[in-house]
């Protein structure tokens, strides 16, 4: 496999790749003896796009993709759409109406950072913002998560999160932290208008410096003995709070 190849797996996902016209697709790997509607849809799909579909033995989609939940199905391509910091404006210049913008700091694990997308997909985000470094990556794991997010969402990686945040800022984005350090609840807040939800990563949230740069925090009010959720919950209890007040998700 070269360095520039990627490996999307599972079924979700690799439909989603397909109908991505913007992805190089080399080749479908197909497990033998799979010959359900869904497996279908993929065949179908990769035959529009006059992509190969090649069936393999199953062993051979284990032993290649160790681990890896495939459902039989693996899509290889020679290249995924990428996006920086110097996309962001390009991104939010297309916006039609008010951004909505999600911001992931330091989410580590990568069915978290699929889980989370997937979310951010369903609840109409325009963007995704993390960092590079000390971050999950946006591997097959994640997009296997994201059952299709990650190919429908731009997921911006940069190199300095502050700096990021500071440009969502001066074009009159409001930065609404979720951390469960302030008394003001996430229901509390006006969520409409441009917007960008920011939460942290597992166990220790977001760093002190991403929270310097929040307009306002804000937290999930909770009644039981448990002291905080999962990032992806509480990350999909933000969005749709802001879905709520804003109206249908658009995109």
């Amino acid at each position: 496999m070269s360095e520039t190849e990627s490996t999307i797996y599972g079924l979700h996902a690799v439909s989603a790749v397909l109908r991505n016209e913007r992805v190089q697709i080399l080749e479908i790997l197909v497990q033998q003896g799979r010959d359900d509607a869904r497996v279908n849809t993929v065949c179908e799909l990769a035959q529009k796009r006059k992509v190969a579909v090649r069936r393999v033995a199953r062993k051979e989609l284990d032993d290649r993709f160790h681990g890896a939940r495939h459902q039989g199905v693996v899509a290889r391509c020679a290249s995924l759409p990428h996006y920086d910091e110097n996309d962001l404006d390009e991104i939010l210049d297309s916006v039609d109406g008010a951004p909505f913008v999600l911001v992931l700091d330091g989410v580590q694990d990568p069915h978290n950072l699929g889980a989370c997308l997937r979310s951010a997909d369903a609840a109409g985000v325009h963007v995704v913002v993390v960092p590079k470094d000390r971050a999950s990556p946006l591997n097959a794991t994640a997009r296997k998560v994201a059952s299709g997010a990650a190919e429908s969402v731009p997921v911006a990686q940069v190199t300095n999160l502050a700096r990021a945040l500071r440009a969502l800022k001066d074009r009159g984005i409001w930065l609404v932290g979720a951390t469960g350090e302030t008394d003001q609840a996430i229901y509390d807040l006006d969520l409409r208008g441009p917007l960008a939800i920011v939460t942290g990563a597992e166990g220790q949230g977001m760093r002190r410096l991403t929270k310097e740069h929040c307009d306002f925090l804000a937290r999930i009010p909770m009644a039981g003995v448990v002291e905080s959720l999962n990032v992806s919950v509480a990350t999909g209890i933000c969005l749709f709070e802001a879905v709520r007040q804003r109206g249908s998700p658009t995109k």
